[in-house]
């Protein structure tokens, strides 16, 4: 039984099935491209190279391929329109790093070709920024200023744009990797077994999305849950 002050909470077992699950997910997604990141690719191509290759090869010009430092920091920049390659991947030519470049030019692609949940997501960015931010901190205000109902409705609302934010990250981050799949094959950057490893790294880095919206859905839950008790 819980009272309120005193004795334990069971909805802390929702966060802590979320902050699981998310550690598990990264540990893996890291031992696995390290893991891959020992397999060379046949052609040499880096993931520079590559990269750029795929780039090419859709007509894309205008976005430029650079290094920064870090590891698993890659990403595209659609603002300064720049592919962002980390250490691990921009100079190395295994399939890892390979693999993680197209998916990176993926994301390009899906912003060059107006891709509806891109769209979405970059539109849901502010709303998000500020439910990540505002949502709890609403929430527990709420509970010290006398249970204030409207303020814990409100940040409960924030924080769900958050969520969604979540949600919406998972067709986009599994349609990048999707093409760049596709093109390594079809350009010949990768052969058909290394694009099979290389779909292991980026399943691998999808499952990290995946974990976030689930451990995201459980804090929801988890507020949901302790505003309607209150409320009982």
């Amino acid at each position: 039984m819980y009272y309120y002050g005193y004795g334990f909470d069971w909805t802390y077992i929702l966060l802590i099935i979320g902050m699981v699950i998310s550690g598990i997910a990264s540990a893996r997604v890291t031992s696995t491209f390290r893991k891959y990141a020992r397999v060379p690719s046949t052609t040499g191509m880096t993931g520079a190279d590559a990269a750029r290759k795929i780039l090419y090869s859709e007509g894309i010009t205008d976005v430029e391929v650079q290094h920064i430092s870090g590891e698993l920091t890659d990403h595209y920049n659609p603002s300064t329109k720049t592919v962002n390659l980390s250490d691990a991947t921009y100079g190395s030519s295994s399939v890892a790093a390979v693999g993680v470049a197209a998916h990176e030019c993926g994301h390009v692609i899906q912003h060059h070709t107006g891709y509806a949940p891109l769209n979405f997501r970059t539109a849901l960015v502010p709303v998000a920024n500020i439910g990540s931010r505002l949502g709890i901190p609403l929430v527990m205000i709420g509970m010290l200023f006398s249970y204030n109902a409207a303020l814990i409705k409100a940040g409960i609302i924030v924080f769900s744009f958050g969520v969604l934010f979540q949600l919406v990250t998972l067709p986009v981050e599994f349609d990048a990797s999707a093409r760049a799949l596709k093109l390594l094959g079809s350009l010949g950057i990768l052969n058909p077994d290394e694009v099979r490893d290389s779909r292991k790294v980026l399943g691998a880095a999808a499952m990290t999305y995946v974990a976030s919206a689930f451990a995201a859905i459980l804090s929801l839950l988890r507020l949901v849950l302790l505003f309607g008790r209150r409320r009982d």
